[in-house]
């Protein structure tokens, strides 16, 4: 989120003394390991006109997540398979920091580092959400809105979503002379796979998991793993002005892979 943090580099040079101090002796203000996530909590089913949604908090940062299904016609490319849609907005009732209006370069990569990783994963089995092959498919998409900013929006994004997509129902459908006719069961979307989004800051010398406001805005760098549930990484994208060195890329990605345990630990089983 580059143009949010050049908006933020607000932090007192004093209290940025205190981040690298506590750092140095191998704590965080809040108490935390570097190591260590915020508490987090996560409730499926809370929007009742969604196919499936979920809310997540990871501290005092909060996201909600929204599934909603449509009968359209596939991609081009892809004539046998579903489709997939991932939108992010970033409204400033979630933050003043955020700017009203259209979706800007922070909404848009929000929503493209979420949809890569579920797409490079292979989360859904597309070829399963087609109803009339190369004509009529349904499309699946994702709606995200962070509801209160405090650090971290896209480890929390992606949970949401992911929970979200495990929480979803699919109305069955029959096919008669080209006509569609949804019918009133429901079943599971087909999801073969889940995912969890790990960020890494790096914050002066030091590296640090799920970075709070204060950590995010003074890190000079970060890194976002999405990792699988067998423990492959699948996407990567980098954001911020700074770089990381070979061996602390190395690191980041052996911190975020133990971390990454205990998130896929927390997704809902799907019914």
């Amino acid at each position: 989120m580059s143009e949010i943090a050049s908006r933020l580099r607000t932090i007192p040079v004093i209290k940025r003394e205190l981040i690298l101090a506590s750092l140095k002796k191998g704590e965080r203000l809040d108490g935390r390991r570097p190591d260590e996530f915020r508490p987090i909590s996560l409730e499926v089913g809370v929007i009742g006109k969604a196919e499936g949604s979920a809310i997540v908090r990871i501290g005092d940062t909060k996201v909600i997540a929204g599934v909603k299904l449509g009968i359209g016609s596939p991609f081009a490319d892809t004539p046998d398979e579903g489709v997939l849609i991932v939108n992010a907005e970033l409204s400033p009732l979630a933050s003043p920091f955020f700017e009203p209006g259209p979706p800007g370069e922070e909404d848009i990569e929000l929503a493209r580092v979420v949809d890569r990783g579920l797409r490079s994963a292979g989360v859904l089995d597309l070829s399963k959400l087609v109803i009339i092959p190369g004509s009529k498919v349904w499309s699946v998409f994702i709606d995200i809105y962070p509801l209160d900013y405090s650090g971290n929006i896209l480890d929390a994004a992606g949970l949401a979503a992911m929970s979200a997509l495990l929480n979803a129902k699919v109305p069955k459908t029959s096919v008669e002379n080209s006509k569609i006719t949804i019918l009133d069961e429901k079943m599971p979307l087909p999801v073969k796979g889940k995912i969890v989004y790990v960020t890494v800051a790096k914050v002066g010398e030091y590296l640090v998991i799920d970075p709070s406001f204060e950590e995010e805005v003074i890190s000079d760098a970060r890194v976002t793993f999405s990792i699988t549930e067998d423990g492959r990484i699948c996407a990567i994208q980098k954001s911020g002005e700074g770089s990381f060195k070979p061996s602390e890329l190395l690191k980041a990605r052996d911190m975020a892979l133990e971390a990454s345990k205990g998130l896929l630990q927390m997704l809902p089983t799907q019914q």
